[in-house]
């Protein structure tokens, strides 16, 4: 049977059920060309319009998986193992979490992006690093995975380029926010990965993509119920992203933020509780670990050992960076000129945050994009962003402005503080890890 674009738009758009040979066929279409964009435009219209069943989100999955390679780590005696983020500001959770449990023993093959909208990319983060290699070739890729533990890159051009077009067209198209085509283009990147297991970080609050609880946890269980369907054990964490998780947001000041955690210097922060949760449920879920607790222990003695430290440190040496970047990241990174304090105007506690408006703020310094192929400035951002709760003096401060200008600088001042609510009373504690989703 011949596969007509037109016919299987029709039927979607009237809220049919497509077959897996439908979509299949479809999606080689959308990889090989074939199908004109204005068709995959029309599609992914019908798709938010009348959603997918489960089966249909998983042959969608599979078949824009199956568009480009698939890695195959079987010379590799460790679990495979994997992490994702739906996107945040101040999450550098991954720079630190790979290398944890490539210590406690899992290989962890990591494809990352760069940022989205008001969110930070990892990419862009590892890219303050002098030298280093975010599109390694495949055998780097592998070395580093064997000799590291783990390796975080970009998505190279024969991982799931089925995903790369549709995505593009979805951009301009005002269909990004459908649960299945946000399921399936996460998760074809990811199972291409060669994946056994994987963990969720789905994000809530005005910093998140979602906001509301309720439609995180629609996410959370589609993303979760197709990729358990096709053989990775997955569990997803729904984490609060109503203030920045790190106390910096930028690129360069995430790094450095990184190596302070790897050193054990940010124990009792919020961050603290987001990376050693996901630890644990990767260790759970890899079968290295047989309850959370024991997970947390595990990773907190990778972490205290200093192996942690020395895998990140050995990852970055092997994709091109500085053989003594951990030690020396001060000599490396690169640094703002201006580094202005921003200090409360009057006494009393933080209570609230703005955070998506932070992550646009880093995007205003420069140091995110408001286009493509924009170049980014690595050295701006904020650092020692204080938490929520925080109690404060006039004058005292409460993060420091990294900026390329003192222009720059004092209008990034003014807007954060904009930002952030100073109050008399202090604001009512909220966990940081809201829930979990494991079908």
């Amino acid at each position: 049977m011949i596969m007509i674009p037109q016919e299987v738009i029709r039927r979607k758009r009237n809220g049919e059920v497509l077959g897996k040979a439908e979509i299949d066929a479809f999606i080689r279409g959308l990889a090989d060309g074939s199908i004109s964009e204005g068709q995959v435009a029309a599609f992914a219209m019908a798709v938010w319009f009348s959603g997918m069943s489960l089966d249909e989100t998983v042959a969608l999955t599979l078949a824009m998986r199956d568009s480009g390679e698939v890695l195959s780590w079987a010379d590799i005696d460790k679990p495979i193992a994997d992490k994702h983020s739906t996107g945040g500001v101040g999450d550098n959770v991954s720079l630190m979490l790979a290398p944890i449990v490539a210590a406690c023993g899992l290989a962890v093959p990591m494809i990352s992006g760069r940022g989205l909208g008001h969110t930070g990319g990892t990419l862009d983060k590892l890219e303050s690093i002098p030298g280093y290699d975010i599109k390694p070739s495949e055998a780097l890729f592998r070395q580093t995975v064997k000799e590291a533990g783990c390796a975080i890159i970009g998505q190279t051009a024969d991982l799931a380029p089925a995903d790369r077009r549709l995505y593009a067209i979805r951009d301009v198209t005002a269909t990004v926010d459908s649960v299945p085509l946000i399921t399936a283009s996460i998760l074809s990147k990811k199972l291409a990965a060669g994946l056994q297991s994987l963990v969720l970080d789905v994000k809530i609050g005005n910093g998140a993509f979602m906001v509301g609880r309720e439609e995180a946890e629609t996410l959370a269980r589609s993303l979760v119920g197709v990729a358990n369907g096709v053989g990775v054990k997955t569990t997803a964490l729904i984490t609060d992203m109503n203030e920045p998780l790190a106390d910096a947001a930028g690129n360069a000041v995430e790094i450095e933020n990184c190596l302070a955690f790897l050193r054990g210097e940010k124990a009792g922060t919020r961050l603290e509780a987001v990376v050693m949760s996901f630890a644990a449920e990767m260790l759970l879920t890899s079968g290295f670990a047989a309850s959370p607790t024991e997970g947390i222990d595990l990773a907190r003695r990778a972490l205290a050992s200093g192996a942690a430290l020395e895998r990140f440190a050995q990852m970055v040496h092997l994709l091109g960076g500085p053989a003594d970047f951990a030690e020396r990241s001060q000599a490396y990174l690169p640094k703002a000129p201006i580094v202005l304090p921003v200090e409360a105007p009057f006494d009393g506690f933080l209570q609230s945050c703005n955070a998506r408006d932070v992550g646009m703020e880093v995007i205003a310094l420069g140091g995110g994009r408001t286009r493509p192929d924009e170049p980014i400035d690595h050295r701006v951002g904020f650092s020692g962003l204080k938490p929520l709760g925080t109690q404060l003096g006039r004058g005292e401060p409460f993060a420091f402005v990294h900026a390329a200008s003192e222009d720059q600088a004092q209008k990034s001042r003014a807007r954060l503080l904009e930002n952030y609510a100073i109050g008399e009373e202090a604001p009512a504690t909220r966990p940081v890890i809201v829930s979990k989703i494991s079908e």
